[in-house]
């Protein structure tokens, strides 16, 4: 697709190296070693900085009236989106205090942050920045695999409920997709993950990423809006980032529906507005506003049209991952 070169200025003018290192990577064709150079800044300014300098010498994330894990869970998933070098030194230390330093609430299990609690929504956050960051839990996956619902989804609220749940379902998604790519192609986990994630992509797929399938009605006003950091939260733009991330080919039945609400809240300028900005439970407040141009969501907004007018099969690309990462 084009990209207006004003709009192109604008992401590549924001302070922060995380969003200049993703703008860069995804649409622009800048060679491998300017690439490195910018994202090597990512620890050091920006939210990279931020996030880093806000963990506690003891391994979690805190903040005032919250319980650590909230903090911890959602500040580490953030590191995970700005695409931080997990072979960064810095980063390698904030991960080892993580992996030393904190234990989710006895009720919860007890276990290491990297072996997830009880809620699926929650361990495929902690799957997906556990395996992005070198920490592959095989038995947080082979858990999530379990609860697989008839239905193809995940809900937090199985058993009790056998119906699917759009946040549980994108949370889960994501985490076994990066297991798969950090756990490799011949770990016995891979196939079955796999597996999993295409029905899962069907429960998404037949409700065209945001209707109900009994009457075809949008499921949620939540789903249509354009929000970073996501949480736990479910929104079209995260679901169609996710199926970029896949590699697959962008599929007939998300051109109808999903792709024009996001192209119909490209501003006359080119850029797309913050609408929704779920950091309560981070440890600062997100540096854009809502209701203001946003260079995230711009930058989401724009790859994943990208993606879906210009696709590579074969190719994966994660959202978090330089494109010469193996697949």
């Amino acid at each position: 697709m084009d990209i207006s070169e004003p709009t192109l200025a604008w992401l590549l003018a924001s302070p922060d190296p995380a969003l200049r290192y993703q703008t860069l990577r995804d649409l622009t064709d800048t060679p491998p070693a300017d690439l490195a150079a910018v994202r090597a800044r990512i620890p050091h300014e920006g939210l990279g900085a931020q996030i880093l300098a806000a963990q506690s010498e003891d391994g979690p994330w805190r903040r005032p009236d919250s319980p650590d894990w909230l903090p911890t869970l959602f500040m580490f998933q953030l590191l995970r989106a700005i695409a931080a070098d997990p072979a960064d030194p810095l980063i390698q230390s904030a991960v080892s205090r993580l992996a030393s330093g904190f234990r989710w609430a006895d009720d919860l299990g007890g276990k290491s942050f990297f072996d997830g609690e009880t809620e699926p929504c929650i361990n495929g956050g902690a799957l997906a920045a556990g395996s992005y960051f070198g920490r592959p839990s095989h038995s947080l996956a082979r858990n999530l695999l379990a609860e697989q619902l008839p239905d193809g989804g995940w809900n937090c609220d199985a058993p009790q409920s056998q119906r699917s749940s759009y946040h549980s379902t994108i949370c889960v998604l994501e985490g076994l997709l990066e297991f798969e790519y950090a756990a490799g192609p011949n770990a016995p986990l891979t196939p079955l993950s796999a597996a999993a994630r295409l029905r899962a992509h069907q429960y998404l797929l037949d409700r065209q990423l945001f209707r109900r399938a009994s009457t075809g009605e949008v499921a949620s006003q939540e789903f249509l809006q354009l929000a970073f950091p996501p949480r736990y939260h479910y929104n079209i733009l995260r679901a169609l980032d996710y199926f970029r991330a896949t590699g697959l080919p962008p599929d007939p039945r998300l051109a109808n529906d999903a792709n024009q609400v996001i192209e119909s809240k490209r501003q006359p300028d080119g850029r797309w507005l913050l609408e929704a900005a779920y950091d309560e439970s981070l440890s600062f407040p997100f540096p854009e506003r809502c209701g203001a141009p946003s260079r995230w969501i711009t930058l989401l907004a724009l790859r994943v049209l990208r993606w879906h007018r210009t696709p590579r099969p074969g190719t994966v690309r994660l959202t978090t991952r330089a494109p010469s990462h193996p697949a």
